[in-house]
């Protein structure tokens, strides 16, 4: 069995469990709800059905007989009639003759020999409301013969030879929570096994049919999850936003974009290593080739060349050994930027006086290629805030770059302005310019405008250029149309706005 299923086992499982336990904790809270409310209705009913049974016992009784003797005691033999006579119908019943305080003055079926007892009293509260509303409403009152406890009553007021006091009658009695205890037990085994069959009956279809259609979703997923651990990336859950688990789906989807992603990245990085390890050995081979050769004409034939010949051969010599340790340079450079091993200084420097300072030293390899160097600066250019040696070598790659690809009699021009937030920097050229399609791939190690292959050059200025600019969070541009020149554009931040001053 896979993993993958074992785990889904072992979540419908829990979760079938806890399914189960909710249904018979519902079963049983809805077994002692049932009982509860099914007693309340039992006595309300029995309540509002002898609510008049005091009454109805004064207006027989006490006509012909007086509830007290002669001597104020209570008329015990009444008393004990009418207990018999009520015992005869209803066993449950008890009656009780109350004083105005809620004294009780006589029952059956209490003792008499302590008159401490606290259940010689009855709390009148009850017994007002009850004759207030005429019966009509369910009112508990205390049971005298269990402290605390509360009964369903009848009760009435008399007034007899200037006695008063209450009739007090329980509806209710001990014999009654006898009876029903015995009943509740027997029913309420009854019920519980009852509602435990249905109950496990009921649980164990719906579970099914439940667990069926709420792992619907979650069975999808796994199926997708495993597709796509097989190898099929293109896999997705579909509709992931309106499934049951809408955040597993669409994380997973996320995450299967993402790792599709970075193994076409991984992808695109192999190609471009083997495209550089290609690059560079063709540019290495160049220059080591051609020193070899002429070290080589140098030591075999140093007795027939003359001395104009070997200054010659010593000055390619030379070229090709600057041209090898730039290229060296620049790999090592482009290697640190893309490894992010260089952390910008940052300090703010004026913009214009840096723009200066190089166009004063381009300005004499213009001369010798027959190209105008100027700056173009705007008044008053604020400072901005960045790392100036990579902002200058930025430039110096640009400006390079500009001059290699501008003819003879051309121009380029070095631009510097400010707007509300940031300083523009500007490098034009008159050039044969880029096509649109080379231009998005201009600033990539070794590539170069298709119109401008042939040109010398190594590749990786513009490539620098952009690591640079990615390390002060910005953008570098080109503008270009063919025969046209070309101008590349950064931005760069005022001191101001990133100080706060």
């Amino acid at each position: 069995m896979s993993k993958a299923r074992l785990l889904t086992n072992r979540l419908i499982k829990k979760m079938a469990t806890v399914f189960f336990l909710l249904v018979i904790l519902m079963g049983v809270s809805y077994i002692f709800t049932t009982l509860y409310f099914t007693n309340k209705h039992f006595e309300e009913r029995s309540q509002k059905l002898n609510a008049e049974l005091a009454n109805h016992l004064i207006e027989e009784k006490f006509q012909g007989n007086s509830p007290f003797l002669e001597d104020g005691s209570v008329n015990k033999p009444l008393f004990g009639d009418l207990m018999h006579d009520m015992m005869a119908v209803n066993r449950g019943i008890e009656v009780y003759l109350l004083n105005t305080r809620g004294e009780i003055l006589y029952s059956v079926v209490l003792s008499h020999d302590n008159p401490n007892d606290p259940a010689r009293f009855v709390d009148l509260a009850p017994i007002e409301e009850f004759i207030e509303s005429q019966g009509q409403k369910y009112i508990l009152g205390d049971d005298p013969r269990q402290t605390g406890g509360k009964k369903i009553f009848s009760t009435a007021r008399f007034n007899h030879n200037g006695r008063e006091g209450y009739i007090y009658i329980v509806l209710a009695g001990q014999e009654i929570d006898k009876v029903s205890s015995t009943l509740f037990s027997s029913y309420f085994m009854k019920l519980g096994i009852g509602a435990s069959i249905i109950t496990m009956a009921f649980v164990l279809f719906l579970g099914l049919v439940s667990f069926w259609f709420l792992t619907k979703n979650l069975r999808s997923i796994i199926h997708t999850v495993k597709r796509f651990r097989e190898g099929d990336l293109n896999i997705r859950i579909d509709e992931a936003e309106k499934t049951d688990l809408s955040i597993l789906a669409v994380n997973f989807n996320e995450m299967a974009d993402t790792i599709e992603k970075n193994m076409d990245e991984i992808k695109s990085v192999d190609v471009l290593r083997r495209e550089l390890i290609a690059n560079v050995s063709h540019d290495l081979r160049t220059p080591l080739a051609i020193i070899n050769g002429y070290i080589e004409t140098l030591q075999i034939k140093k007795q027939d060349l003359s001395e104009d010949e070997k200054d010659k051969y010593l000055d390619i010599i030379k070229a090709s050994s600057e041209k090898l340790t730039r290229l060296v340079s620049q790999l090592f450079e482009y290697s640190k930027l893309e490894a992010k091993q260089v952390e910008p200084l940052k300090e703010p420097f004026a913009m214009a006086d840096l723009a200066m300072d190089l166009v004063s030293k381009y300005q004499v390899l213009g001369e010798e290629k027959d190209v105008n160097i100027e700056l173009i600066a705007e008044e008053q250019v604020p400072l901005v805030f960045a790392d100036i040696s990579l902002v200058e070598r930025a430039l110096q790659n640009l400006l390079d770059n500009a001059l290699k690809f501008t003819p003879k009699g051309g121009r380029v021009s070095l631009h510097v302005s400010a707007n509300r937030d940031q300083v523009k920097v500007g490098i034009s050229d008159t050039g044969p310019g880029i096509n649109k399609s080379d231009q998005s791939v201009i600033f990539d190690r070794y590539r170069q405008s298709k119109k401008n292959s042939n040109r010398e050059g190594v590749g990786l200025g513009l490539a620098i250029v952009k690591k640079i600019m990615e390390l002060h969070n910005t953008t570098i541009q080109v503008i270009s149309t063919p025969n046209e020149g070309s101008t590349f554009v950064f931005h760069l931040p005022k001191y101001k706005q990133v100080a706060g001053v």
